[in-house]
């Protein structure tokens, strides 16, 4: 061979070494597969009655579905039909009660196809439904999957190996859906507002595919345990599932990264073995934390979050990626002298101060609306929300709460303790889940909540039953599942005060109320709801939305008087009409002679109901450990137990509740007439504390300030009102916070009547105390009008849009409970809206700057503040450019 040909050679030699070594690395270095695939798009669905076929056809890639209705999901049947328009103005007047429910007493099929590629269909696939209400027949391919007798229970997850049912290209899944009957342990709304037409059956969570090689990780869990003493230090501990899904032996790398910081072992698996694995800070230092951002409450701290990815390497290919956002934080419960249980957060006490909450009533909450919703929650100063058999269509909800900081106490509702809600017979001890056989679905449906949602350091208990106990068998099995599942949180056996034979006593109280009751209430009991202890559902009952969100619900023709109309957007049983409320309203601030006038002093009552609520447990503690306020929010448009409403719309109690739960304040003690200084913070803080009494004309004959200072955590009282003598029979009381400097820090502002509300505790229900007589309000109607004067400008322009108002009293008289509206050329509200301040008192020459944040505002049409008050005539200010300069007196 010459040497030019032996260069040749040479050269083509080493072309295909090189060749091969790049398919050798390509082979070891190859990135994973899409190991996660949300099912979302290009579903159909149909009522069964009206397909023609079996599982198996309608499973079969390439039928066609087009003349079905498409649908995203998750989705129930109702929540489609919906979306794609077939029910217009569905919760005006009566509509709901339009729709026919018999289309829904049958089956529905959900179909769709996805397309895999060659390496996809060869390797372990698994096909998720985190949630179908409530039985269902699964088809793919041709080919059944699981039989309505194996998937079952509206709070399972079910996983289905799909081994040897896919393939490459095109693949069909069909699911036959079978709706709740009596007796199922279904999702329900209890007497809070109509059933939704179809039960919510459906797929209500995501469907998910996942695609792994042979081996996998799954159930990927973070632990902490931290340095209560010091906080200084936090341990970790990282368990998760791993799973050899291939038919021989494997020898697994599985690695972990968190921040930097990375732990790795091989675990041999036999053919088809799964086993929980666990690092440790022991083995691993790195899982010991040097000055960990500890994961806190808003009201207490910043609520950091980590990030674990953990992979499962195979051959040197990457067979597998989890990744996980988890908060360092240590959740505790303890008992107080009395009796009562309260929680900590990484050791430190924390005044539960929530919501009620409830999803939608079609389950069809956007990522928006619940961003929104959260942001609401902090606006107003709560921490927690409380989830009573709404568990969230997906981690939407629980990945913003860890993110803002506000906790969730989810659990199961009293839908399955009561036989008219249930459907079937209850013990008057422990509920409906009473026979073996009910008992081991519902403890694996708590299984499957926990091993779903355990990552989220939002949540800091599980509660296991509402109004009554679990059945003692029952609750033993909870507590083994808590046990191997979580460990982290002290779960809460009853919201109610009771004992078990199994866990002792709840620590915590329901005893209502549910409906008005005068601000007294809470400072004076102290057998039933009042301030003491842990009252985990509890209001003063109906919260009517302002007109503009009236009209959306409420038919013309029905606006005035109040009709059976506005009963059916009530509650249900003992609160299908807010007759008790109404009374209050007429007796205390005279009848209304028009719904507009109605709608007007019904926010004023809301606030002036909600906020001693609230304030009373900050001002009693530490004899008080919580309040969840019954409820936040609504699943639809109605008059009962919301903070704002369905369109998110704040009504007076959202901006009494605001005023009630800042973190530093003075408060007003209804039934002793004392001021209280409250500290909801961590830190002793020190301000200068102005309280000022002023007669209906607003002339002060009342004044005092002095210096104060209080720990975290605490109440004081500051002084007594006990022996003053107002001049008028309805007086004002303005109590302010200030720094040293004289800037505000927070600011409380009453209205209060020499007739005082008498409480008939011998009349006491279950869900009321009836009030004997009542407060008279009735001189704020002899307020003089008042023209106020009005600016508003952008602050800082959309997306996230914040504008100001500059308020100005130029009279003599006291402008009282002024509402503030932006809205555009169609005068409807800007939502959701984050007002600062609303409903808002302005003294005789006073001026108040406030600010609004509209986040994803979007372009403006037309927009303008709006003003108007008790004696406020209504007005609006077009917006100008520029930021605004501080007001010259009392500057919010």
């Amino acid at each position: 061979m010459g040497s030019h040909e032996a260069s040749s050679w040479l050269r083509v030699w080493a072309a295909a070494t090189s060749a091969v070594l790049a398919l050798a690395s390509c082979a070891r270095h190859e990135p994973a597969m899409t190991n996660e695939r949300a099912l979302a798009e290009g579903w159909r669905i149909r009522a069964a009655a009206e397909v023609t076929g079996d599982g198996a056809l309608l499973s079969t890639p390439g039928f066609d579905a087009s003349s079905w209705l498409a649908t995203s999901v998750p989705a129930t049947p109702m929540a489609a039909l919906v979306a794609s328009g077939a029910y217009l103005d569905l919760y005006l007047g009566t509509n709901l009660d339009r729709v026919p429910a018999e289309q829904f007493a049958g089956p529905w099929w959900y179909r769709t196809e996805f397309s895999l590629g060659e390496r996809e269909a060869s390797g372990a696939s698994r096909l998720v439904f985190e949630g179908i209400n409530y039985r269902a027949n699964i088809w793919l391919n041709g080919a059944q999957l699981a039989s309505a007798d194996e998937i079952v229970g509206a709070f399972r997850v079910h996983e289905l190996d799909l081994a040897g049912r896919v393939q490459p290209g095109a693949n069909a899944l069909a699911v036959e859906v079978l709706p709740p009957q009596p007796g199922d342990f279904t999702i329900g709304f209890v007497d809070w507002n109509p059933r939704p037409p179809d039960r919510n059956m459906g797929l209500w969570r995501p469907v998910v595919l996942r695609l792994t090689g042979p081996v996998s990780v799954d159930d990927v869990f973070v632990r902490s345990d931290v340095d209560l003493d010091t906080l200084a230090s936090a341990e970790l501990r990282v368990e998760m599932l791993v799973a050899n899904h291939g038919g021989e032996a494997a020898t697994a790398a599985v690695k972990g990264e968190i921040e930097g910081a990375s732990f790795e072992r091989e675990f041999a698996l036999a053919p088809r073995e799964k086993k929980t694995v666990s690092f440790t800070a022991k083995e691993f230092p790195q899982l010991k934390l040097a000055s960990p951002r500890l994961w806190w409450p808003h009201t207490l701290g910043e609520p950091e979050l980590y990030s674990l990815r953990v992979t499962a390497t195979v051959g040197g290919r990457v067979s597998d990626t989890s990744e996980v956002t988890f908060g360092v934080r240590e959740v505790g419960t303890f008992f107080n002298p009395e009796g009562h249980r309260g929680f900590t957060i990484n050791g430190k006490p924390v005044l539960i101060r929530g919501g009620g909450w409830v999803d939608d009533l079609l389950l069809a909450d956007t990522p928006a609306k619940l961003e929104a919703q959260i942001a609401y929650v902090k606006q107003m100063g709560l921490n927690t929300i409380r989830l009573e058999g709404f568990w969230g269509s997906s981690h939407t909800l629980y990945d913003i709460a860890d993110r803002e900081g506000v906790l969730i106490m989810p659990g199961w509702s009293c839908q399955w303790e009561w036989e008219d809600y249930l459907g079937k017979p209850v013990d008057e001890r422990f509920g409906g889940v009473l026979t073996p056989e009910d008992q081991a679905l519902v403890a694996a449906s708590l299984d499957d909540q926990v091993r779903y949602l355990r990552n989220h350091p939002s949540i800091f208990t599980w509660v296991l039953a509402s109004d009554l106990l679990p059945h003692p068998d029952l609750e033993r099995s909870y507590g083994a599942k808590l046990a191997a599942g979580d460990g982290t949180r002290p779960p809460l056996a009853s919201c109610g005060w009771v004992t078990s034979e199994v866990s002792g006593p709840s620590g915590v109280k329901m005893n209502g109320p549910y409906d008005w009751v005068p601000p007294r209430y809470w400072y004076e009991d102290r057998e039933r709801g009042g301030a003491y202890g842990f009252n985990t559902e509890t209001g003063p009952g109906p919260q009517p939305p302002p007109l503009e969100s009236v009209k959306k619900m409420i038919p013309p023709e029905h606006l005035w008087p109040i009709d059976e109309v506005w009963n059916y957007h009530c509650g249900r049983n003992e609160f299908n009409q807010m007759n008790r409320y109404i009374e209050a309203l007429d007796r205390r601030y005279g009848p209304s002679a028009s719904v507009e006038e109605f709608l007007r002093k019904a926010q004023v009552a809301s606030y002036e109901a909600i906020r001693p609520m609230f304030e009373a447990f900050a001002v009693n503690r530490p004899l008080t450990t919580g309040v969840i306020q019954w409820m936040l929010n609504s699943a639809w448009p109605e008059m009962y137990w919301q903070l704002y409403d369905h369109s998110l719309m704040p009504n007076g109690a959202f901006y009494g509740t605001r005023a009630a739960c800042q973190p530093l304040s003075l408060a007003y003690n209804y039934h002793d007439h004392t001021v209280h200084l409250v500290n909801d913070t961590l830190a002793r803080r020190e301000a200068v504390a102005t309280v000022r009494a002023l007669d209906l004309q607003g002339r002060e004959f009342e004044k005092t300030t002095r210096e104060v200072a209080i720990d975290g955590g605490s109440s004081s009282m500051l002084l007594s009102l006990a022996d003053l003598e107002p001049p008028t029979p309805v007086w004002f009381l303005d109590l302010r916070l200030a720094d040293r400097e004289g800037r505000e820090v927070a600011r409380n502002f009453y209205w209060l009547s020499t007739t005082e509300d008498e409480l008939d505790w011998e009349g006491s229900l279950w869900f009321v105390t009836p009030t004997k007589s009542f407060a008279d309000f009735t001189a704020l109607n002899q307020l003089p009008e008042v023209a106020l004067e009005v600016e508003a400008g952008v602050e800082r322009p959309a997306p996230d849009l914040e504008i100001w108002v500059r308020l100005t009293n130029p009279t003599d008289a006291v402008a009282f409970f002024i509402e503030l509206r932006f809205v555009n050329a169609r005068d409807e509200s800007y939502l959701p809206v984050l007002w600062d301040d609303n409903y808002l008192t302005l003294l005789p020459g006073e001026e108040r700057l406030v600010r609004a944040r509209l986040p994803h505002a979007g372009a403006l049409d037309g927009a303008a503040v709006t003003v108007a008050g008790w004696n406020v005539p209504g007005t609006a200010a077009a917006l100008s450019a520029g930021t605004a300069t501080p007001s010259r007196q009392g500057s919010s």
